[in-house]
């Protein structure tokens, strides 16, 4: 599982035109799933979103986290941070789970992230969606386990 991580302002996800989701602040998070991941991850994963410390305290420093500042989590199905295009130009997808068990374990944590107590907004799993994102900092971390 992999997720990029990104501090943000702003936020908006739409579909077809139409809002899906939005935060005011927070971390837009991309989110893929690798083939054979297993649901324990989960947990783990949303543990470190919820307590990454990527925000500035009193003194300018990254020392607080989501959860410290108040912010919202947005979250992102993203197959393709499984893409490899170590051969050739075209990215190969054979990584990344197959979508019915990838959807189960991105809502899986969506649902751990709100059991810390986080207000989480998702995409729409396999739409073509379209992210207008006011990135803070910026600030992007990439964690993979």
């Amino acid at each position: 599982m992999k997720a990029v991580i990104q501090r943000v302002k702003k936020t908006t996800l739409s579909v077809d035109g139409n809002l899906v989701s939005e935060i005011p602040f927070g971390l837009a998070v991309y989110l893929g799933v690798k083939a054979g991941d297993e649901v324990s991850l989960c947990a783990q994963m949303a543990g470190k979103i919820s307590r990454l410390r990527i925000f500035e305290d009193e003194n300018g420093k990254m020392n607080r986290s989501v959860q410290d500042v108040g912010g919202e989590v947005l979250l992102i199905s993203q197959f393709t941070l499984y893409g490899d295009c170590s051969h050739g130009n075209r990215p190969g997808f054979t990584l990344a789970e197959r979508p019915e068990r990838a959807n189960a374990l991105y809502e899986r944590v969506a649902d751990e992230l709100r059991k810390l107590g986080l207000t989480v907004k998702t995409g729409v799993f396999g739409a073509d969606m379209k992210i207008e994102q006011y990135n803070d900092g910026p600030v992007t971390i990439i964690y993979e386990i």
